[in-house]
């Protein structure tokens, strides 16, 4: 693959061959005290608005869908934050502005910054070496250097919007060197950073050649959240061999005296606004009107994912389709629903995955489907809150099986939205959700007999089985709900010392 060279960098924000910028005017006074004007500052790759054309042809900014935004925007409203993230388009540099009482940030980048930082670094490298590997990642240095320049830029602009004293919280896999980079200029800042991906085990991460500086940057933080126990103590591992700083329960002790701790906070959703949403006699009637509209099948199953090769997708879908060729479902009383979500449409292996599925879809209701009832509904767009809602409402059967998960939203979101101890989830024990939500149907996405067998029991086994097993999970995803999530990392994140 050829990669060109690292390209220039865009606007007026500093690059890696820039001078100390530490105290820039724009940044302090004359007697050193930072003039920022935020307390609370969320950075992370995509701003938390998406802009849209109103019927007059008009623009403007609507709170965006996805699991990041939906996940903060509870705790941003309660606060009086800013948000530093990229708008979503290259080669344009918007100027701040104020959406629904957030101060919003944008960082620009550039069409190439976007192929080699996002594209390539993020989600051609980083992304599947985090994921087990399940796509082979590839290391280019221009990607690199992109990505360098690019969390520099974050960086600065964060250190710029952030009152003296405040709270920083850097999300996500793309931006692992700001908080190393945002100490450096901004030593007086209380800086957290979370990864909403899995973190690997030490094995896999030594393939990276940029080891070494990944770890830095997130030892600038004063606090590292991960999803699970797991990936907590991998860090904590790797700090230990390659950085010869000593560990011990989650704490770091750095050669400065500072001390960072690394511990799992898992994710989760506004649960109760799943529930109403699904609960409004509109939702229930379009619930049944999807069941209609499949053939008002004895057993819906569901899938719903963002359209990648982590998600097992292929598996499911094989799975099913192998209960009806054995003859252990029935063509005429189940029936398959799987949303795949748009993603990264312009990268090949997306492309090409896109293709892949769809020919499988194909496949498989051209050998067991029926004259106008096929067994596999494939949707590939995106549907608002509304519908999907209504899906989960409509599912009797939830499928959730990827390869490897950080946490996936979607197993909590299928409980949140059942209004009785009915249905049932089918769960893979390489999602980080595994953990939390044991009264799953627990399957091995590897292993497609396997996964036959518990889809079907998950589909047939007694009513009183399901209660029992969909009480226990509707219990949990209540009582550790998003703000539950933010609170104990915020809460620990204040509590942090940052000198021995």
């Amino acid at each position: 693959m050829s990669i060109d060279g690292a390209p220039a960098d865009v606007g007026h924000h500093h690059t890696e061959a820039d001078p100390d910028t530490s105290h820039d005017p724009d940044t302090s006074n004359g007697d050193g005290d930072f003039v920022g004007s935020a307390s609370f500052v969320v950075v992370a790759n995509r701003l938390p608005v998406d802009r849209v054309t109103e019927p007059d042809g008009s623009t403007d900014w609507r709170t965006s869908p996805g699991g990041l935004v939906s996940a903060l925007e509870p705790v941003m409203k309660s606060r009086d934050g800013a948000w530093v993230g990229w708008v979503g388009s290259p080669d344009e540099d918007v100027a701040p502005f104020t959406h629904d009482g957030l101060e919003i940030v944008p960082v620009p980048l550039s069409a190439a910054e976007v192929r080699d930082y996002y594209e390539g670094f993020s989600n051609g490298t980083l992304w599947p070496l985090y994921h087990d590997v399940v796509a082979h990642p590839e290391f280019h240095r221009e990607w690199w250097d992109t990505y360098v320049r690019v969390n520099r830029r974050f960086a600065d602009r964060a250190a710029e919007v952030a009152e003296k004293g405040a709270v920083v919280w850097v999300q996500d896999y793309q931006l692992q060197l700001v908080p190393q980079m945002l100490r450096e200029r901004r030593p007086d800042l209380r800086i957290g950073f979370f990864l909403h991906i899995p973190f690997p085990p030490t094995e896999l991460f030594q393939q990276l050649p940029w080891r070494r500086e990944i770890l830095d940057g997130l030892l600038g933080a004063d606090l590292v959240g991960f999803q699970v126990t797991g990936g907590a103590q991998n860090f904590s591992r790797l700090v230990r061999q390659i950085g010869h700083y000593p560990t011990q329960r989650g704490t770091i002790e750095l050669p400065e005296g500072r001390r960072v701790m690394a511990r799992a906070y898992p994710i989760s959703i506004n649960t109760q606004d799943f529930f109403d949403q699904a609960r409004l006699p509109e939702t229930a009637e379009r619930a049944e009107q999807i069941r209609h509209d499949v053939g008002d099948p004895t057993y819906l199953f569901l899938g719903v994912d963002r359209l990648d090769y982590t998600k097992g997708i292929f598996q499911r879908l094989r799975a099913f389709a192998e209960l009806i060729s054995d003859g252990l479902l029935d063509a005429d009383d189940a029936v398959f629903v799987q949303v795949a979500n748009p993603s990264r449409e312009r990268v090949e292996e997306y492309i090409r995955l896109r293709d892949d599925i769809e020919r499988l879809v194909g496949r498989i209701n051209g050998e067991i489907g029926r004259l106008g009832r096929p067994a596999i509904n494939y949707l590939h767009t995106f549907y608002p809150r509304e519908e999907m809602a209504a899906l989960y409402r409509a599912a009797d059967v939830m499928v959730v099986t990827p390869l490897r998960d950080g946490m996936n939203l979607v197993a909590k979101e299928y409980i949140a939205c059942r209004q009785a101890d009915d249905g049932a989830l089918v769960l893979s024990e390489f999602a980080g959700a595994a953990r939390e939500l044991r009264q799953s149907y627990m399957i091995n996405p590897y292993d497609i007999n396997q996964m036959k067998e518990r889809m079907l029991e998950a589909a047939t086994d007694s009513v009183r089985n399901k209660s029992r097993r969909m009480r226990i999970l509707r219990r949990q995803v209540f009582e550790h709900d998003i703000d539950r999530w933010a609170t104990n990392f915020l809460d620990d994140l204040g509590s942090c010392t940052r000198t021995r």
